[in-house]
């Protein structure tokens, strides 16, 4: 079976736990979207707060550290389309990318495990990539069912 992921380490050391993690989350997320027998993957960078910031500064033009940053290749619709279509070629749809230090914090300042914080961020990221917001509050409680759904699925709970 083809990955979903690729995950690249900036200026943190690969570790195994990380990319159990993340793999098992993505996985579920493509099965989630009926994604599971494309060939299309995302890419998940972690890093280093400094490095988000410099991102977010560039990116976003917000002069502050962030937890997750996700860009998007396809357009919702267009991505839908391939879904459909059941595009068989390897294809990125986007980059999403996780301050490690920032889902440390989190995760203790909301009491729950480092693995839930860091498979929420990987959620949270999909789904931008996917074309889903939470700007708007009808849309945030989409994006959060969506979320919730795969986390529920792979038991990964807030405490």
């Amino acid at each position: 079976m083809k990955q979903h992921v690729e995950i690249v380490y900036n200026d943190i050391e690969k570790n195994e736990n990380y990319a159990k993690i993340i793999t098992k989350v993505v996985e579920e997320c493509f099965k989630n979207e009926n994604m599971d027998g494309l060939k299309l993957y995302i890419s998940i960078t972690l890093t280093t707060p400094k490095d988000i910031k410099e991102l977010n500064k560039k990116y976003r033009n917000i002069d502050k550290e962030t937890d997750v940053l996700s860009f998007p290749i396809f357009e919702k619709e267009e991505l839908q389309n391939l879904i459909k279509a059941k595009y068989d070629i390897d294809d990125c749809i986007g980059d999403v990318i996780i301050s490690i230090d920032k889902v440390k914090e989190q995760a203790e300042e909301y009491g729950h495990s480092f693995e839930r914080e860091l498979s929420y961020m990987c959620v949270h990221g999909f789904y931008h990539l996917m074309g889903y917001d939470h700007i708007e509050s009808k849309d945030k409680i989409l994006m959060r069912a969506k979320e919730d759904e795969v986390l529920n699925k792979l038991k990964i709970t807030r405490n």
